[in-house]
């Protein structure tokens, strides 16, 4: 999966462009941003701060680990774009939840991660707030509400959807509060203080309103398809069309993948049942009809 290093600015970056959708090319800059960071001499584990000398240990620690059904901690405590402490729990309870991971002002990888999720939620029918609870967590304890607030306007504004502000919340805490939710979703990153930079994975996860961990979409690829069917089946199907039900029974997903495929078996059982309610149909007909010659 994409990982690299993200960069800390003095200054706030300039507001992303549209997002094109080209998640291949995303995922290829993202790949070259982390090439590029791992030029470094040493990096360090954010918990422990323990020095990794090999450049290929580093990398393989830098990952998401798929944690399916696990239990968030939802009693964390965080403070949210207004400044408010809240805790995890507080946006549980009714809706499936999607939850990212980023550096607020990381210029490289969590980019990406954002112009790819925001186009793809532009265009997903569900909207935060309705359908579900959207949370973006920074993973540098060194990041505020103010800058959360920033975030959060100028993604709802490339978002277009003014009603998905009161179902979208942007989040920042202590080193503990991060590491807690990190562990629990799987989520290995490292800070190296000498280039002030963090190493990360990128990804979205579904959870259900139990705050129980559903479904994992990486690489950039998060197709809006592939989120609307996660989010009805972590909220049990309570949300969602009669459409998304059939759906779901010719697709299944492939954690390995983080996608939706064709359940080819399914199809074919599908096909097989198909096939005998028409055979039935058919001789149903014909009955009638030679019933209704032999009464003429």
């Amino acid at each position: 999966m994409t990982r690299t290093l993200c960069s800390f600015p003095t200054t706030r970056p300039a507001r992303s462009r549209k997002c094109t959708r080209r998640t291949g090319l995303l995922w290829t800059l993202a790949a070259g941003g982390a090439l590029l960071g791992a030029a470094g001499t040493a990096q360090a584990q954010g918990p422990g701060r323990a020095p990794i000398d090999s450049r290929d240990a580093r990398l393989k620690l830098v990952r998401l680990e798929q944690r399916l059904n696990n239990q968030l901690p939802v009693d964390t405590q965080f403070r949210d774009e207004d400044g408010r402490e809240v805790r995890l729990h507080e946006y549980f309870g009714r809706k499936p939840v999607m939850l990212m991971l980023i550096q607020f002002r990381c210029t490289n990888l969590c980019v990406a991660q954002l112009q790819t999720l925001i186009g793809s939620l532009r265009e997903l029918k569900f909207t935060p707030g309705k359908e579900f609870t959207l949370l973006i967590v920074s993973i540098d304890p060194r990041e505020n509400a103010e800058l959360a607030k920033g975030m959060k306007t100028s993604a709802l504004e490339q978002y277009g959807r003014p009603a998905g502000a009161a179902g979208w919340h942007w989040l920042t805490g202590t080193q503990q509060s991060v590491d807690r939710l990190a562990s629990a979703v799987g989520f290995h990153y490292f800070y190296d203080d000498r280039t002030d930079q963090y190493a990360h994975p990128d990804g979205v996860i579904l959870s259900t309103p139990e705050g129980k961990i559903a479904r994992y979409f990486f690489k950039l690829d998060y197709a809006p398809s592939g989120l609307r069917l996660g989010l009805v089946e972590a909220a049990s199907h309570k949300i969602g069309t009669p459409l998304d039900a059939i759906a779901l029974l010719c697709f299944h997903y492939n954690p390995l993948t983080g996608k939706y495929a064709v359940a080819i078996m399914r199809l074919v059982q599908l096909g097989a049942i198909v096939t005998v309610l028409t055979l039935a149909v058919g001789i149903g007909v014909m009955k009638r009809r030679e019933r209704s010659v032999r009464l003429a």
